[in-house]
């Protein structure tokens, strides 16, 4: 599959214009494995290292679908792997918007530093994701790895209004979830099943 297939494919499903547009800007070759570069246009997830993905493209059109990312907002991914979503989510908050990546992997941390050199609106720590983020709190939180459920510590970080989505069930099968922040309660706005993430690693 090209790129354009990709950005067709991603149209006909029905994400926004803001989401395909991103995708657009974003070269995915940049981000994956030497071995699978023919392959970065595909939508499918392709392997980082034994453990770790690069998510499948339209898996993560759904979850930025649910997120609604805006200009100049503040926005956190834990679980940022290789950097590719950091760029799409960069391109869509604009260079007014900043942008936060947490990795506890330190080689796919340093490796999402060199693939993400150009972008000045993107921070990246290599960190457990439990942990407080110091630039707390976030317009949105999108949480790129399998949990049961979201850690108090991690919802606290949003600010009022704010979003977090994540994959959330046990084994190996989880649904894309929206949770909203409004008047201090977390209420679950939208819910996706069918997806397949790699585990939290802590």
């Amino acid at each position: 599959m090209t790129k354009e297939q990709l950005l067709s494919l991603l149209k006909q499903e029905g994400f926004s214009e803001k989401i395909v547009s991103a995708f657009a800007k974003v070269e995915r070759p940049n981000f994956v494995s030497n071995n699978f570069k023919e392959l970065a246009y595909e939508n499918i997830a392709l392997p980082l290292t034994s453990d770790q993905t690069i998510s499948q493209p339209s898996t993560i059109a759904s979850a930025l679908s649910l997120l609604k990312v805006r200009d100049n907002q503040r926005v956190l991914e834990i679980g940022s792997g290789c950097g590719y979503v950091l760029a799409l989510l960069a391109e869509m908050v604009g260079k007014e918007g900043k942008v936060y990546g947490v990795e506890i992997l330190e080689e796919l941390a340093d490796k999402s530093r060199q693939n993400l050199i150009k972008y000045n609106n993107i921070t990246i720590h290599n960190k457990n994701g439990r942990l407080k983020i110091e630039e707390a709190p976030f317009d949105k939180i999108l949480i790129s790895a399998a949990l049961e459920e979201v850690p108090k510590i991690i919802l606290e970080q949003l600010k009022e209004n704010g979003i977090l989505v994540a994959p959330i069930g046990p084994g190996f099968m989880q649904t894309l979830t929206a949770i909203q922040r409004k008047d201090n309660k977390f209420v679950i706005k939208k819910e996706i099943p069918g997806f397949i993430f790699v585990h939290f690693v802590d």
